[in-house]
């Protein structure tokens, strides 16, 4: 990510664009919602990401608070009665008050929240972030709702979406990237803090041709 920190423009900008998503969060959320909206869409986990990232360049306690608040939230609903990452369907998304679409579950989710956790996880330090990271890339693994692969190994692409049926089986760049973004991710965060090796998986994907 290139942040332009010696850039007051973009500095400025920056905390105006955070700004707003600080006031969105204190005006829409609630208790049983704690949101910057009251529907839940797509791409989710970007938004307490942005959060985060800010709080962390500029030392704010209070926007990092509600950037933790909301993240948290976010993966406890995304999160199955059986312990796998269920992110919210692009097939009518989750409205306050309405029954979330449990279909059709996107690559970019799983990827988002990946990214988020991370962040929040070197923030704070805390182990259950890497945790959450895990769980959310492991979608990908076939830890989700249909028990299956969403990663292909024979292309080294991904799946475009998760319908009750099954995947849909195109592989588009979003959802290979959203993959490839995660795995890159995942790797990382291992050799930052000198993790235990990845599984016989994701050793395999890592010798992928791309």
């Amino acid at each position: 990510m290139v942040r332009f920190e010696g850039d007051r423009i973009a500095r400025k900008i920056r905390a105006d664009l955070a700004g707003r998503l600080l006031e969105m969060f204190r005006s829409v959320s609630a208790p049983d919602s704690l949101w910057f909206e009251d529907r839940v869409t797509y791409c989710n986990a970007v938004l307490p990401h942005a959060l985060l990232v800010t709080a962390g360049a500029v030392g704010d306690d209070d926007m990092s608070r509600c950037a933790l608040e909301s993240l948290e939230w976010l993966v406890t609903l995304q999160t199955s009665d059986t312990g796998h990452f269920i992110p919210i369907g692009s097939d009518g998304f989750y409205e306050q008050g309405s029954t979330r679409a449990c279909f059709d579950q996107q690559p970019i989710e799983a990827h988002a929240t990946v990214s988020a956790a991370l962040t929040a996880w070197r923030l704070t330090g805390q182990p259950s972030w890497r945790t959450e990271a895990r769980r959310a890339f492991d979608w990908f693994l076939g830890r989700n709702d249909l028990g299956l692969m969403m990663y292909d190994p024979q292309t080294a692409g991904c799946y475009d979406g998760l319908h009750p049926d099954g995947v849909n089986r195109n592989q588009g760049a979003e959802s290979s990237l959203a993959f490839l973004l995660a795995l890159s991710d995942m790797h990382q965060a291992e050799h930052d803090a000198s993790l235990k090796p990845p599984t016989t998986t994701v050793q395999t994907v890592e010798r992928v041709p791309v």
